[in-house]
């Protein structure tokens, strides 16, 4: 190859390199008002308490089921809309994301002249897939000073996201618009928001709600202001422990050395088998354990809970109390509290709040699930897990920040001021 040759690839890889990181570091946005002075944006979450779902509000009225897994932001377009070329930089940074579940298009292939992006949304809930087109979409969310929403809207304009069929909405919570994920990935919601050129740091967090407010969803920096009284910073008191990344996969996942309970080390695990095992949902309902681990924990919090009636086990639940004269504390039913020895040695408590659900007048059940001897990950952190929890999720350390049950400390992640008519609650 002559020195020429040599130039001219080095020209058009530079310029390749150039475009893909002018698409995704400096996406197009515009902002209401004059200069900002707050370096965070704010989101309402609802839960749906007929599917436990979780969704964030966008554009003021769109509501998107929120995954921490999931690559994309994906909606029902309108019969009309923007097409990307499969052969632009953009679709070529949703490829690896294409979903085994759907079959593969004859539409992908570059070598055919204006062919558009294809792109496999996947609702996670009912593990179907649709072949669907990348397209732009224009997305607001408020900005905040970390105590409530601002008057000042962000809008992001034209910001890369998948069409999706109207069954994939099948499941979803009445009146949701679609997903949003939350992933690493380069056209998640998280990475759209966390902007440098607004000043936002690359890190967003997630405040579950357990009831009928709303919990909340920051995008950048802190305060955090959720505490009472007075509404003092929650990240005040998170502790941390590294995200683990997974070869060939967008979720989450932290490291574990084992779990206690009642004072007791119930599971340990080695290097090679446990480390990285937490993976962290909000679609999985109830954390879900591979047999190995459920079924010595389950013994242990029977045994510890030997004196108290029992009541008729409720499905998918296999363990069910009569809690007449249980009594309720602060932090749940006072049982004792099922703590996960993390691998930088730090301890994610899980009290009664979050260990014992609910399910009828004076019954309340353990809220696990055995996954099988098979199951495809060991632990899945379910979101009742994590309601009334606060989690970090700082990508520039690669790390979680989280507080363990907001009830502890008077407080909940209904507690963040949305009052207003700007948005209703």
């Amino acid at each position: 190859m002559s020195h020429k040759q040599i130039t001219n690839h080095f020209i058009l890889f530079t310029i390749l390199v150039t475009s893909i990181v002018s698409i995704f570091s400096s996406s197009k946005c515009c902002v209401s008002g004059l200069a900002q002075p707050y370096h965070a944006l704010v989101a309402p979450i609802t839960k749906d308490l007929k599917t436990s779902l979780y969704s964030i509000t966008l554009n003021i009225h769109e509501k998107y089921v929120i995954d921490l897994g999931g690559p994309f932001l994906w909606y029902r377009c309108p019969k009309k809309y923007p097409t990307v070329p499969c052969a632009s930089p953009a679709c070529s940074s949703v490829k690896p994301y294409f979903s085994p579940l759907c079959r593969p298009s004859l539409n992908t292939s570059e070598s055919r002249a204006h062919c558009a992006c294809v792109v496999t949304p996947v609702n996670p809930v009912t593990n179907t897939c649709s072949l669907a087109q990348l397209t732009q979409k224009d997305l607001s969310v408020s900005w905040t000073n970390g105590s409530t929403p601002a008057k000042s809207i962000a809008k992001f304009n034209k910001q890369y996201v998948s069409c999706a069929p109207q069954s994939l909405l099948d499941s979803l919570p009445a009146g949701v618009s679609g997903m949003a994920g939350l992933s690493r990935s380069l056209v998640s919601v998280s990475s759209l928001f966390m902007s440098r050129k607004l000043n936002i740091k690359k890190q967003f967090s997630v405040c579950l709600p357990s009831g009928t407010y709303p919990g909340v969803m920051f995008f950048g920096d802190e305060p955090f202001r959720m505490l009472t009284p007075p509404r003092n910073d929650v990240q005040r008191i998170l502790m941390y422990t590294p995200l683990v990344r997974k070869s060939n996969s967008a979720d989450y996942f932290i490291s574990l050395k084992g779990i206690n309970f009642h004072g007791n080390k119930i599971v340990t695990f080695g290097a090679a088998e446990g480390y990285g095992a937490v993976k962290l949902s909000t679609i999985v309902p109830y954390t879900t354990l591979s047999s190995r681990i459920y079924k010595p924990l389950f013994k242990a919090f029977v045994k510890a809970t030997n004196g108290l009636p029992r009541a008729p086990r409720v499905k998918p639940f296999k363990y069910c109390l009569n809690t007449t004269n249980l009594g309720y504390s602060r932090v749940g039913f006072p049982v004792s509290s099922i703590d996960l020895v993390l691998g930088n040695g730090g301890v994610w408590s899980i009290f009664g709040v979050n260990s014992m659900k609910q399910v009828g007048d004076n019954v309340a059940c353990l809220a696990l699930v055995d996954g099988g001897p098979k199951a495809k990950q060991p632990v899945v952190l379910g979101s009742f897990q994590i309601e009334d929890n606060f989690l970090l999720f700082d990508l520039e350390k690669s790390r979680l920040g989280f507080s363990s049950s907001l009830n502890f400390f008077r407080s909940s992640c209904g507690n963040f001021n949305f009052k207003g008519e700007f948005w209703g609650f």
